[in-house]
């Protein structure tokens, strides 16, 4: 029905919107998943390494990659970047900057995997890879596939990304209250309702 409504525009995003209902006192929803077919290209990944590690991050295909010097460039504004790993070593001198890399989501920090010593994996993962968080409506507003994609691909992503919400539910079988999903100019359509 959403390709109905996107006719002639095979790029148009679909969207999936995802209303939660956590335990009070959980942390925020937020993840990332690895899609059965990737929709979105050019994520620029910039790591934090020196010497061997910053050899293996360059050789696995970061965008940036720096020690003392990037940590200045990055506090002057000077580099764009989508996603940002550290080495261990480098994080006391990353944590300086830490005031503006935190309100934008990039910190690398040991829970989210991003501060490892196995750089060139979290690179590959981090390319691939597709965030969501929930706004403070806690809704996971996030899209999954492109218009053109076919039938399968596009329920492939989406079971993908909820499957990877759910894990953030802490056991509790009411997580997800509502689900819709709707493309870049049409309608919302409503797929379940818990």
């Amino acid at each position: 029905m959403l390709k109905a409504y996107e006719v002639g525009r095979p790029q148009q995003t679909i969207e999936l919107h995802v209303q939660c209902a956590p335990e009070k006192g959980q942390p925020p929803i937020r993840g990332s998943c690895i899609l059965t077919r990737p929709f979105k290209s050019g994520t620029r990944v910039l790591v934090f390494a020196e010497g061997e590690k910053a050899k293996e991050a360059r050789a696995a295909g970061a965008d940036i990659v720096g020690g003392d010097e990037l940590v200045n460039k990055v506090r002057e504004d000077e580099v764009k970047f989508d996603k940002c790993l550290s080495t261990p070593e480098m994080l006391p001198k990353v944590a300086k900057i830490a005031r503006m890399l935190g309100p934008k989501g990039l910190m690398p920090t040991v829970n989210k995997g991003t501060v490892t010593s196995d750089i060139a994996e979290a690179i590959k993962f981090s390319k691939s890879a597709h965030d969501f968080r929930a706004d403070k409506m806690l809704i996971v507003h996030t899209g999954v596939a492109k218009i053109g994609f076919t039938d399968a691909e596009i329920l492939d992503n989406i079971q993908k990304v909820m499957a990877s919400i759910r894990e953030n539910s802490r056991g509790k079988n009411k997580f997800v209250s509502r689900v819709h999903l709707s493309s870049t100019q049409g309608p919302g359509i409503q797929i379940t309702d818990a």
